[in-house]
């Protein structure tokens, strides 16, 4: 009988990171693959990525529908409702030998809760990394006392799942597998790129990604508006911009980026651009800005500066490309500024990513295959504990 396992999406992005391991299980004759999508992938507001699943190649097992019309937090809370509710009765009828997820996000908590009440093992990356200003960052604690296997990517992170009780037999450093998608894609030239997107990108550009600080109260119109106004003071550069997922006050932010697209000649704003295209407008850019992850893993690989907004990211490991700032127009202003210097895009080319080598996801099948088919999986799990000093 083959192994069952069960991938779990619920976003663009996190579809693009689990796309290099989705290509490897299914080469392994062991396994059976199941795709399970929901959340924005099913949503035309967010672009219906599911369809970009499909167009890889692959098959979606099932779609269940968890997204509500709302993004208050208490219609968060009813979507985990809908998680529960949807994936019991998707784990009793498939009953998978194993779970994989991603992230930190509020879709992934409630389908991890789900699996390990039908006593699933499930598979995690990546724990142990820490976003002060968001939700996430005690949910993705929570996600890594309900897994099994731990896949992190750096290994002070690796050193953080073993610290909550995680045994370190069971705890892997593995690098980021963004940056595997940059070596291993096959990224788009600029004129591609113009053709694909059907934009000018004859003057330079920022990639911008401005996301929900979700630990803060009504902050994301005020914030978004300051990059906005900024971005609209620099008329010799165009600024691309990809829109927020399905989080809190997540359409508030979409809704000023199309109001700004509209007025401004130098803003663009798409819902989706996929992992291939946002990869290629990210090589080819001068900078990314906003608060997104991506600025913090993908883009030092590529040697360009980083503008981090905010408080979203506080806590993640950062390289030396990576230029901080408030939320406020004259400070974003000052930060592409600096980002534009020569002295700083010399020091971003010359950035060490600390994220790893790209050969991720390759050590992820390895550790899979050792724990599947040797039969090594035992869900009693004892609590490992560190010796702290002065406690």
């Amino acid at each position: 009988m083959k192994k069952v396992i069960s991938v779990f999406t619920a976003t663009r992005a996190e579809y693009g990171l689990l796309k290099p391991i989705i290509n490897k299980l299914n080469k392994i004759k062991e396994f059976d693959v199941r795709i399970v999508a929901t959340g924005a992938h099913l949503s035309p507001e967010f672009g219906l990525t599911y369809k970009e699943i499909e167009k890889d190649g692959f098959h979606i097992d099932e779609k269940i529908e968890i997204l509500l019309s709302a993004d208050t937090p208490s219609a968060i809370s009813k979507s985990m409702g809908l998680v529960l509710i949807g994936f019991a009765d998707y784990f009793k009828r498939i009953n998978p030998d194993l779970l994989i997820v991603l992230g930190d996000r509020y879709e992934t908590l409630a389908v991890s809760m789900a699996a390990v009440n039908q006593r699933i093992p499930i598979a995690h990356l990546y724990g142990g990394e820490s976003t002060e200003g968001a939700v996430d960052e005690s949910i993705r604690h929570a996600i890594t006392k309900l897994s099994y296997l731990h896949f992190t990517s750096t290994e002070t992170y690796r050193k953080r799942v073993i610290q909550l009780g995680e045994h370190p037999d069971r705890v892997f450093n593995v690098g980021a597998i963004g940056i595997e998608n940059i070596l291993n894609e096959k990224l788009l030239s600029k004129d591609e790129l113009e053709k694909e997107l059907k934009i000018d990108l004859s003057k330079p550009y920022a990639m911008a990604c401005f996301h929900p600080v979700t630990l803060e109260e009504n902050t994301s119109e005020k914030h978004i508006t300051a990059l906005l106004e900024a971005c609209k003071a620099y008329k010799n550069m165009n600024f691309i911009f990809t829109k927020t997922n399905a989080d809190t006050d997540g359409r508030i932010i979409n809704r000023l980026i199309d109001k700004y697209a509209e007025e401004n000649d130098n803003i663009t704003a798409f819902t989706s651009l996929g992992t291939v295209n946002y990869l290629s407008v990210l090589k080819h850019s001068a900078m990314i800005i906003g608060n997104s992850s991506s600025g913090l893993l993908e883009a030092p690989s590529f040697g360009i500066p980083t503008i981090n907004i905010g408080e979203r990211q506080k806590g993640r490991i950062q390289s030396t490309s990576v230029i901080n700032c408030n939320p406020n127009e004259e400070e974003i202003k000052q930060a592409i500024k600096k980002a534009l210097s020569d002295s700083f895009i010399k020091q971003a080319k010359e950035t060490v990513n600390p994220y790893g080598d790209g050969n991720t996801s390759e050590r992820i099948i390895e550790v899979i295959k050792e724990y599947m088919l040797g039969e090594k999986i035992n869900l009693k799990k004892e609590f490992y504990d560190v010796e702290v000093v002065g406690i």
